[in-house]
C-alpha cells in the first residue's frame, strides 16, 4: 500500500471494508476533491482476500494503483479479516489510531445497511471509532510509541453501494467521469473486461458488464435532476442538519 511518507493532517479520510468499495461508489467525488487542492487518504479495513476472483497480492497491487490515479496522499490497510471482523474493542482501537494520525475534517465511509455484510459492520465499526476517537480516556500511540491526541472528525458521509436510498447530498462529477472509469480500471482482476484476457475466470455480481451499465445508469439518474451528467449521492448518518451560509448557497 502506499503511505505519506511522513503523517500529514488529512482534510478527508475514505474508509472501506475492501479495496475498491470506494472507487465505485465515489471515486468522481475524491477525484474533484483531490483537483481542488483538497489533502485525502484512504483506509482499506481488510485487504479483500476473501474475493473470488483475484488473490491477496493482486488486490494490494490494484489498490496501490488506483491510489495513484485518484492522486491520494496515504493509502493504508487495517488488515482485519474480510468477511469476519467486527467493531470490537481490538478492532476499533486500531482504526482509532489512523483516525488521530491523520485528523482528518470528515469520514467517508460504507453506508449502514448494504448487500454484503462487511458493508454494515464496516459502518458500525467507523461510527464507534469516530466517537471514541475524541475522548481523552482513550489510549492509542503511534508507530514511534508516542501517545496520540484525541480527535473526532466534524463529519461522517456515506457513500452508497449495492443498495439505492435517496441521498442527502449529491455531488456532481461530470468532468471526472472518464477519469473515474481509469480509476476503476486499476482492478483489473474484479470488472468485465478483465475477462477478455481470462475467459475462464468465475463470474461475479460486480464482473458482469452489466454492473459496469448499473453504475453509469446511476450516475445517470443522481445528476439528471441537478442538470448534470453523472452525479455521486452521500448519506448523513446520525448527524446533525448541514450548515450553510445562506439557502442560496444549495443552488
Amino acid at each position: 500500500m502506499t503511505r505519506a511518507k511522513a503523517p500529514v493532517t488529512l482534510d478527508a479520510l475514505v474508509i472501506n471494508a475492501h479495496p475498491d468499495d470506494a472507487e465505485v461508489a465515489m471515486g468522481g467525488t475524491i477525484l474533484k476533491m483531490a483537483a481542488q487542492g483538497y489533502k485525502l487518504g484512504m483506509l482499506d479495513l481488510s485487504c479483500g482476500e476473501l474475493g473470488t476472483r483475484g488473490t491477496d497480492e493482486t488486490r494490494k497491487a490494484e489498490a496501490a494503483e488506483a491510489a495513484t490515479r485518484m492522486n491520494l496522499l496515504s493509502r493504508d490497510c487495517l488488515d482485519l479479516r474480510d468477511g469476519f471482523f467486527r467493531a470490537d474493542e481490538e478492532s476499533i482501537l486500531k482504526l482509532i489510531k489512523y483516525i488521530r494520525r491523520y485528523r482528518p475534517q470528515v469520514l467517508f465511509g460504507n453506508p449502514p445497511c448494504d448487500r454484503h455484510p462487511d458493508h454494515d459492520r464496516a459502518h458500525h465499526l467507523i461510527k464507534e471509532a469516530l466517537f471514541l476517537s475524541g475522548l481523552v480516556k482513550v489510549h492509542t500511540v503511534d508507530d514511534d510509541g508516542v501517545p496520540q491526541s484525541p480527535w473526532r472528525p466534524r463529519r461522517f458521509y456515506c457513500y452508497l453501494q449495492s443498495y439505492s436510498p435517496t441521498p442527502d447530498f449529491i455531488v456532481d462529477i461530470t468532468p471526472f467521469w472518464e477519469m473515474k472509469k481509469h480509476v476503476m480500471m486499476a482492478y483489473h482482476s474484479q470488472f468485465h473486461f478483465s475477462n477478455k484476457d481470462n475467459p475462464a475466470a468465475l463470474t461475479t455480481p460486480i464482473s458482469t458488464e452489466e454492473f459496469w451499465n448499473y453504475i453509469e445508469a446511476r450516475a445517470r439518474a443522481l445528476g439528471y435532476n441537478q442538470g448534470a451528467s453523472f452525479s455521486e449521492g452521500f448519506l448523513t448518518v446520525d448527524m446533525q442538519p448541514l450548515k450553510v451560509d445562506t439557502p442560496m448557497s444549495l443552488l
